[in-house]
């Protein structure tokens, strides 16, 4: 088949063999800056934002992706000899797939390159949101304290270097002082990360940093900038080699990053937007009053479900979700956490049918044609845990509740800090606090509470009898027996429980 290169000068080439926008990308105008242009955006709220698009009134709400760090140079350099364009492929559970080239991302941008390029776009009046996808860890926040972490290096060189920042919390801050400076309107901020609270949680931190770096933006930016909640959902596994060269093969389309999804997508967004906003519930996202219920029900179920299924697989020599999701043995130990320790901490699902919902996860996470790589679920669990699987344990404490299965996690996460699965291959982690998390995992082979003694993750809960002596024994059991002997034990005393 003859291939040629995605990029606007081809793209009529392409509609036999995938759908392409159908406005005319040039008389968009840029309404949105986002900040982190990696798979799961790309599937998600460029998606969105395609579907309005193709309303021919809609015109102001082109996105300008921007790749914050020097990490990012592979995607800016794709995005841009692509025109922005990339062909998202949704792996149906029936293993059919559809093909879509988006277009939603009109302008892309290098912030290493050209940091006030970048930050006098951010502050240009047709520009009404900023939004991110910066992963949780991107935060700088301390867990423990839940404070902005200042001994960052980056936050202090981004202090003292004001126009070159190298953070996302320097970018918006010189971006608001220049609105402010120009007269311009204000703006909204908004994550679209796996944060509970991820509005509340951008607000506080960004008010830290500019309380000590510019405090004189204070006033203006609480009267001027909306940080709306929001709960966003849908499976994008990193895209393979495969990925690239099938599509290739099978339509022509020379695409070097094409982003890979799951069928399942949701947006429950909290209606706060201080400059106006697309109407992105024309095209399937939820806009409601109060979206805590959603992303507690999101966060503690389907994020702590796969940081569940990636550890356990991890030890068990599995490569992906889908592999360790089909395990039986595996499948009944995370229906019975679901059941029995989250869905009793969840509240205010109004509508919400929960044992469906938690029948979907299990649907989902074992699509074989996804293969999302267990280590790119694992990554970063220093971030993640806290916030995935630990309001669960300490709201379960509180009640005097289950906490049997999220201890066995914790423990397991604890011996895959080690470094091997159960046959002794090497296990490839990829964490800021991997060097810490490795220390306190060899200490732990003689006391299995040193584990948790790291306080930026666990806080106090190693102070907690009930806890230390649950995770504890789980810790010897998965050392003396593995992990899925240890699995089907506890399936076995289910009906123990209430």
């Amino acid at each position: 088949m003859t291939t040629y290169k995605l990029n606007n000068l081809n793209l009529e080439k392409f509609k036999e063999v995938a759908a392409i926008p159908n406005y005319n990308r040039d008389a968009i105008k840029t309404g949105i800056v986002h900040v982190g242009i990696g798979g799961f955006h790309r599937a998600h709220e460029a998606l969105y934002t395609d579907d309005l698009l193709h309303d021919k009134t809609v015109k102001d709400w082109g996105i300008c992706g921007v790749a914050l760090l020097d990490f990012d140079t592979k995607i800016y350099n794709t995005l841009k000899a692509q025109d922005g364009l990339y062909t998202l492929v949704v792996k149906e559970l029936d293993g059919t797939l559809s093909r879509r080239i988006i277009g939603s991302i009109v302008e892309v941008l290098y912030a290493p390159e050209n940091p006030i390029k970048v930050i006098e776009k951010m502050a240009s009046p047709e520009v009404k949101i900023v939004s991110l996808t910066i992963t949780e860890g991107g935060y700088n926040y301390n867990e423990a304290t839940g404070e902005f972490n200042f001994e960052n290096p980056l936050i202090q060189y981004d202090i003292e270097h004001s126009q070159s920042p190298k953070t996302i919390f320097g970018y918006l801050t010189q971006a608001l002082k220049l609105r402010k400076a120009n007269g311009v309107k204000g703006i909204t901020i908004q994550s679209c990360d796996n944060i509970q609270g991820n509005g509340d949680m951008t607000k506080k931190m960004l008010m830290s940093y500019i309380n000590v770096a510019e405090p004189e933006l204070v006033t203006w930016v609480a009267s001027n900038v909306s940080f709306p909640n929001a709960m966003v959902d849908r499976i994008t596994p990193a895209t393979s080699p495969i990925d690239i060269s099938n599509l290739k093969e099978i339509t022509g389309i020379d695409d070097a990053w094409p982003v890979v999804c799951e069928p399942f997508k949701q947006w429950v967004i909290e209606d706060d937007f201080i400059s106006g906003r697309p109407a992105w519930e024309n095209v399937g996202a939820q806009f409601v009053k109060d979206v805590e219920p959603f992303e507690k029900m999101k966060l503690q179920l389907l994020n702590a479900g796969h940081s569940v299924l990636g550890i356990l697989g991890a030890l068990m020599g599995y490569d992906t979700i889908d592999e360790v999701a089909n395990n039986p043995i595996i499948n009944s130990f995370l229906r019975a956490y679901m059941r029995h320790e989250v869905a009793p901490v969840l509240s205010d699902l109004n509508g919400v049918d929960l044992e469906a919902y938690e029948a979907s996860l299990l649907e989902r996470f074992g699509n074989i044609y996804i293969k999302d790589q267990i280590d790119r679920i694992c990554s970063e669990s220093s971030a993640k845990f806290p916030i995935f699987v630990l309001p669960t344990i300490n709201s379960q404490l509180k009640e005097n509740g289950h906490i049997e299965h999220a201890a066995f996690v914790v423990a397991a996460w604890a011996i895959y800090s080690l470094g091997q699965d159960k046959n002794g291959k090497a296990l490839l982690i990829k964490d800021a606090m991997k060097a810490e998390l490795n220390e306190k995992a060899i200490a732990s082979k003689n006391n299995p509470v040193a584990f948790l003694e790291i306080e930026s993750i666990f806080g106090k809960l190693k102070d907690s009898k009930l806890f230390v002596e649950t995770y504890t024994k789980a810790y010897q059991d998965i050392s003396s027996k593995g992990v899925e002997n240890c699995v089907l034990e506890i399936n076995a005393n289910m009906l123990n429980y209430n």
